[in-house]
C-alpha cells in the first residue's frame, strides 16, 4: 500500500481507511499460548512472582522501570494493588502453562481505540522467564491478541538506554521510529525514549514467521532453536523502520 494518496487538488494526503471501526479495549481476561498463559494480574500472583523475581540478586531488571525494586513482600503486594483494577495500563501476569507459576508481568497501555494504537510495556521478566521461548511466546499473544481485536498500530517504547529492551523490539520484528530527546523523568533521572512499532499492513507476515518459529518442530531435544527469530523477523523490522538505527 502507498503511504500516501493525491487529492483532486494534488496535495498528498493519507489512505483512506475504509471499512475500520474502532477496536474494543482488552478485557480483564486470560490470553492462552502453547506454552504460557496471561491472566489479569491480582493479589493472588503476588508472592509467586516476588520470589521469582528474588531470582536477580542485584535487582537489575527494575533499572528501567519507573518502580522498584521492591524490598519486601508486602511493599510488592501493595503495588499489585494499586494497579490490578486498572484498565490502562491493563495488567497480566505471564505464567507457564505446565506449571502454573507465575513468572513474570506485562501490561496493554496508552490503549487509543479512536485511532486503533496500543502498546506494550511495564515488561517486568523473572531471570527464569527472561531469555526463554516462553518469554518470546508471551510477547506473541499479547500482539496478536491487540491486532485480532482490530489494533492498527502496536507500539514499544523504552528508555534509549535499555539496549536488551531494543533488541527484544527488534527481534520481535518492530520497526524502529527514532529517538524522543528527554522525553520523561523517572527515578530522578532523563529518559531518552525510543520507539518502536508494526502496523496492520506487515502483522500477517510477521505473525506467520512467529507461528513458524513457535512450531514445536523448530526446537530440539535440548529446546534449543533451529531458525532464529531475528533472522526471520530483520526484513519485517527493516520494512518497518522509520529512520535508521544504527549502533544497536
Amino acid at each position: 500500500m502507498p503511504d500516501h494518496i493525491i487529492n483532486t487538488m494534488g496535495q498528498p494526503i493519507g489512505w483512506p481507511v475504509a471499512d475500520w471501526m474502532p477496536p474494543r479495549r482488552p478485557e480483564k481476561a486470560p490470553l492462552e499460548g502453547q506454552r504460557i498463559r496471561l491472566e489479569p494480574l491480582t493479589e493472588s500472583h503476588t508472592a509467586d512472582l516476588f520470589a521469582a523475581n528474588a531470582a536477580d540478586p542485584d535487582d537489575r531488571l527494575w533499572t528501567y522501570m519507573p518502580y522498584g525494586p521492591f524490598e519486601t513482600l508486602e511493599s510488592y503486594r501493595t503495588w499489585v494493588r494499586d494497579v490490578e483494577d486498572g484498565q490502562d495500563p491493563c495488567f497480566f501476569a505471564i505464567l507457564e502453562r505446565d506449571s502454573g507459576r507465575p513468572l513474570g508481568v506485562a501490561s496493554f497501555l496508552r490503549i487509543d481505540p479512536a485511532n486503533g494504537s496500543i502498546e506494550v510495556g511495564h515488561i517486568c521478566f523473572s531471570p527464569s522467564l527472561a531469555g526463554t521461548v516462553l518469554a518470546t511466546e508471551a510477547m506473541v499473544v499479547m500482539m496478536r491478541h491487540a491486532f485480532d481485536l482490530g489494533y492498527r498500530r502496536y507500539e514499544w517504547k523504552c528508555d534509549a538506554l535499555n539496549a536488551p529492551s531494543r533488541r527484544a523490539a527488534r527481534r520481535l520484528g518492530l520497526g524502529f521510529e527514532g529517538v524522543f530527546k528527554s522525553a520523561t523523568v523517572y527515578k530522578g533521572r532523563n529518559r531518552d525514549t525510543a520507539w518502536y512499532a508494526v502496523t496492520e499492513q506487515l502483522w500477517p507476515e510477521l505473525d506467520g514467521l512467529f507461528q513458524r518459529w513457535l512450531d514445536p518442530d523448530n526446537f530440539n531435544a535440548e529446546g534449543r532453536q533451529r531458525l532464529s527469530l531475528s533472522a526471520l523477523t530483520q526484513p519485517v523490522y527493516e520494512a518497518g523502520c522509520t529512520v535508521a538505527e544504527a549502533g544497536w
